[in-house]
């Protein structure tokens, strides 16, 4: 039962945090970011946020620290809009998953010889 509200919990977590970056931060070294998921603890003291950032790897880098920077007003945000009892504490970290499979999928390409079959 617990694990359904986390994950209940950690759904809604993406989906505000995915609205206030885009809309609230106002800092210009975060380019395009997408929230690919969160994963949250069992006592939701803690959340771990996955992104995906499209640039070079020093943009990446700058996102991070502007990220960082902006934690503290994500964080209230967030509370105001959950209304948790204990906002949990933000980890950004990036998720490259999207890099991996489309370096995959370049691969399989070239393998068969620049034909994709379905």
């Amino acid at each position: 039962m617990a694990k359904v509200r986390v994950g209940r919990v950690g759904e809604q977590i993406k989906k505000e945090l995915s609205q206030l970056i885009q809309t609230e931060l106002k800092d210009p070294r975060i380019g395009f970011i997408t929230v690919t998921g969160v994963d949250l603890t069992n006592d939701m003291s803690q959340a771990r946020i996955y992104l995906s950032v499209l640039g070079s790897d020093e943009q990446k880098e700058e996102t991070l620290k502007a990220l960082a920077r902006g934690k503290g007003f994500l964080r209230s945000e967030l509370g105001k809009r959950i209304r948790f009892r204990h906002t949990p504490d933000l980890l950004f970290k990036f998720d490259s998953s999207i890099e991996y499979g489309s370096r995959i999928e370049s691969l399989l390409t070239d393998i068969n010889g620049g034909s994709v079959q379905q």
